[in-house]
């Protein structure tokens, strides 16, 4: 499987930085030993490039004196496999960059805590249109794009090494299904297996550890490490630094004991659903 080229651009991005740092070089001695303009390097270790030069990657391995060929062949085989472009380049209109998405299909698990809507990798046809009609979108045919680019997404949960995916929903998020869209409240209870969890955290626990906001922690096989994004509305942010990673980490620890267990999500569902 080729994998996401997203992730595979991180996790070159993350090998190159390491080993010029065991040179013990900076960016910019490396940066002019090349002849590349100023900044150059360092927009690529912060993986801050869409689609890797190989040759690039070529003139780096030599220049850190990279003589084992086995190295060689995987990091330029990991620049030509994140030249490659993942299907959500089809649909920038609908998700940008496609950088979350582009994680998302290569995580080993993601977990997630949502506060005022159901997840997107969970979401029904029905519910992801009036969920982005409500945030403001009235033409039909974008509108449709849209829907149709996050069910696209959930093809991940299907795939054959599906992701486990583990999900904390705020009550809020589930009394927000109106009658119409209960068919949403009925997925969450059909969705839900082995790979596939939810919790609802109810309002009767009163203030809690993630009223802050929505995230989610996406873990990948090593050697990349997780990332916590966040989506502000109107920008995305990645997070990776080990004192971020452990805050949420402790927010989603604090959130999950709270919340309640899986088979009492799953009545708390169902009485939703009789209601």
């Amino acid at each position: 499987m080729p994998g996401s080229p997203i992730a595979r651009r991180r996790r070159l991005s993350s090998e190159l930085r390491v080993l010029r740092e065991d040179t013990g070089r900076t960016a910019q001695e490396v940066t002019d030993a090349l002849g590349w303009s100023r900044g150059k390097l360092t927009h690529i270790e912060q993986n801050q490039w869409k689609r890797p030069n190989v040759r690039d990657v070529e003139d780096l391995l030599d220049e850190y004196k990279i003589t084992d060929e086995t190295k060689r062949e995987e990091l330029l085989t990991l620049a030509s496999q994140a030249r490659q472009r993942g299907w959500w380049s089809s649909f920038t209109d609908a998700l940008g960059t496609g950088m979350f998405v582009g994680l998302e299909a290569e995580a080993r698990s993601i977990r997630t805590f949502e506060a005022l809507a159901i997840p997107g990798l969970l979401q029904t046809e029905d519910y992801a249109r009036a969920v982005i009609r409500g945030g403001g979108f009235v033409d039909e045919e974008e509108i449709s794009r849209r829907v149709q680019a996050r069910m696209l997404r959930k093809q991940v949960l299907e795939a054959k090494n599906a992701p486990l995916f583990w999900a904390i929903i705020d009550e809020s998020a589930l009394r927000k299904v109106t009658p119409e869209l209960k068919g949403q409240l009925q997925h969450l209870l059909d969705v839900q297996r082995s790979s596939v969890g939810i919790q609802v955290l109810p309002d009767s626990i009163g203030p809690h550890a993630a009223m802050t906001g929505s995230f989610v922690i996406l873990d990948f096989p090593e050697p990349d490490t997780p990332v916590v994004y966040l989506d502000t509305g109107s920008d995305e942010l990645y997070l990776e630094k080990p004192a971020h990673l452990e805050r949420y980490e402790t927010l989603w620890r604090y959130s999950q004991a709270a919340a309640l267990s899986v088979d009492e999500s799953r009545r708390f569902i169902e009485e939703l659903l009789e209601t």
